[in-house]
C-alpha cells in the first residue's frame, strides 16, 4: 500500500538527523506499524521493531535497568532480536508504545545518545492512563496517520491517472465532462463504501468484493469496542460506548449537532466531554466545533455546547450504520454506489467531506447561528476553513455540502451578506461536476482535496 505519509517520514529523517524521535499517532489498524517497518526496511541498513503489545518481559526490563548504561542496553537489545545495529544507519521502532509508557519516557535519553533513529507508534497516547508518571519527551515530533484518502485508494486499485486529471481540471477551473465525471464519481463511491482502512482496501483489491471489505471493517469496529472496554475507565466506558454506537444516528438527523438526549437520557452535552475526547484521542472520530464568528482565529470563538462528531473513516461509518446483520451484503453496497438505496446519503457525503478536510490539514469548524427575532440571523454552514495566505479581509471560506440535485443556498447567502468583510470564496461541495455561478464555486466531492 503506497501511503503519502512515507514522504513525511523521509523529510523527518533528512531534517532531524537523529535529533528528534518521530511519534506516529493514529487509530488502531490504520497502518502505523506497517509504514514504520516498511520505512525501516527501505531506508536503513537494519531496523528493530519492538511491539509492546506482545514483547517479552526481558526486553521491557531493558528500559528499566539499562538507561544509564546504553552500551549494555543496545548490546542486549541487538542480541535479543538477533539484529546488528549500525551507528546512524539503524532504526529502532517502538510499536504500540502506549502499552509501555516507560519506553516513551526513555526517548529523551535514547535521542540524546545519538547513535540511532527512533520511530514510535501509538494510539490513545494522550489519555491520562498512558501519560501519568512519565515525562513527555520534548525530543519527540508527532504526526498523525489517517485512513487512506481517495488518491491512495486509487493507487491501491491500480489507477494512477485519474487524480492528476482531477487536479488539472481544478487548477484550470473547468469541469471534468460528463463521461469522466461519471467515472470519477463511480470510483469515489467505491471509496466511500470500502473506506480507507488498509485491511479493508486490501480485501477489496484482492477480490473486488464489498462483502470481504465489510468483514474487515466489522473486525475493526469490534476491536474498537474491545479497546473501549479494556482501556476506558469503568466510569467513562458506558458513555464512550454509547457515543460510539450512536454516531450514525446523530449524523442522520437534519441538524447533525451532538444531541445528548439521543445518546443517553437525562444527560447534558458537558457530561459527554470526556467520552468525546477519548474517541477523538483514539482518532476514531473527527470532531467539528461551532465557531461563533466567521473571522480569522476560528478556534478563538468556540461554542463548546455545539459540536458534531464524524467517524474518522466513512467506510467504517457505513458498516456501523447498517448493523442489523453481521455483514452488509453486496446488493446493499451496489445500491449505495448507484444511488438507488433510500437512506440519508447526506450523512455519508458530509462525513466524507469532514474526513477530506481533516486529511488535508484543516481543523473542523462549522457555523451555527439562531435568532428568535430575525430570520436573516438564522443560518447553518457546514464547514469554515481559513485561506492559506492571511490578508486584512475575506480570510474565511464557507463550505456547504449538498448530496442531492435540488437545494437552496439560503444560509450561504445570509453569511455572505452579513459577514461580507470576513467571507472570501464560497463553495458548494456536491456530487455534480465543477461549475461557477454568482461567485460560488460548485466542487464535485472528489475535488475537495484541492482546498
Amino acid at each position: 500500500m503506497r501511503r503519502k505519509i512515507y514522504d513525511s517520514l523521509l523529510t523527518w529523517k533528512r531534517t532531524s538527523n537523529g535529533r528528534k524521535a518521530l511519534m506516529i499517532d493514529g487509530a488502531r489498524r490504520v497502518g502505523k506499524s506497517y509504514i514504520a517497518e516498511e520505512f525501516g526496511r527501505n531506508e536503513y541498513r537494519s531496523y528493530i521493531l519492538i511491539d509492546f503489545n506482545r514483547i517479552s518481559a526481558s526486553v521491557k526490563s531493558l528500559f528499566d535497568d539499562y538507561l544509564d548504561d546504553l552500551d549494555s542496553f543496545f548490546s542486549f537489545l541487538s542480541a535479543m532480536t538477533n539484529t546488528k545495529l549500525y551507528e546512524r544507519n539503524s532504526l529502532i521502532i517502538l510499536d504500540e508504545v502506549q502499552f509501555y509508557p516507560r519506553a516513551r519516557s526513555a526517548i529523551k535519553y535514547l535521542v540524546a545518545d545519538g547513535r540511532y533513529d527512533y520511530i514510535e507508534t501509538g494510539s490513545l497516547i494522550s489519555i491520562h492512563e498512558n501519560v501519568k508518571d512519565i515525562l513527555i519527551p520534548s525530543e519527540e515530533l508527532r504526526i498523525d496517520m489517517l485512513p487512506m484518502d481517495f488518491e491512495e485508494f486509487l493507487w491501491a486499485i491500480g489507477n494512477d491517472t485519474l487524480m492528476p486529471l482531477i487536479r488539472t481540471c481544478y487548477e484550470k477551473r473547468k469541469p471534468m465532462g460528463q463521461a469522466l465525471h461519471r467515472k470519477a464519481m463511480d470510483l469515489f463511491r467505491q471509496y466511500l463504501v470500502v473506506g480507507g482502512m488498509p485491511q479493508a482496501v486490501l480485501a477489496f483489491c484482492l477480490t473486488r468484493s464489498f462483502a470481504d471489505a465489510d468483514a474487515e471493517k466489522r473486525s475493526i469496529l469490534k476491536l474498537y469496542r474491545e479497546d473501549i472496554a479494556k482501556h476506558a475507565s469503568a466510569n467513562d466506558m458506558p458513555m464512550i460506548r454509547a457515543t460510539f454506537d450512536k454516531i450514525p444516528a446523530l449524523l442522520s438527523r437534519h441538524e447533525k449537532k451532538f444531541s445528548p438526549s439521543l445518546v443517553m437520557e437525562d444527560k447534558r452535552t458537558t457530561d459527554f466531554a470526556k467520552a468525546i475526547f477519548w474517541l477523538e484521542d483514539a482518532m476514531i472520530i473527527n470532531t467539528a466545533y461551532n465557531s461563533t464568528k466567521p473571522n480569522i482565529g476560528l478556534g478563538l470563538n468556540l461554542d463548546d455546547s455545539k459540536r458534531k462528531c464524524y467517524m474518522g473513516d466513512t467506510g467504517l461509518l457505513i458498516s456501523l450504520a447498517f448493523n442489523e446483520k453481521q455483514l452488509v451484503d453486496e446488493e446493499i453496497y451496489s445500491k449505495i454506489i448507484t444511488g438507488k438505496l433510500e437512506f440519508n446519503e447526506g450523512m455519508l457525503i458530509e462525513n466524507a467531506v469532514a474526513q477530506i478536510l481533516r486529511s488535508t490539514g484543516h481543523n473542523l469548524y462549522f457555523f451555527s447561528a439562531y435568532s428568535k427575532s430575525s430570520g436573516l440571523d438564522r443560518m447553518e454552514i457546514d464547514f469554515l476553513i481559513a485561506k492559506n495566505e492571511i490578508t486584512s479581509r475575506k480570510n474565511i471560506y464557507p463550505i456547504e455540502v449538498k448530496s442531492g440535485k435540488n437545494y437552496t443556498l439560503s444560509s450561504l447567502n445570509k453569511i455572505r451578506m452579513k459577514y461580507s468583510g470576513y467571507i472570501g470564496q464560497s463553495y458548494i461541495i456536491h456530487t455534480q461536476d465543477y461549475a461557477e455561478k454568482d461567485d460560488v464555486i460548485y466542487l464535485p466531492i472528489y475535488m475537495a482535496y484541492m482546498l
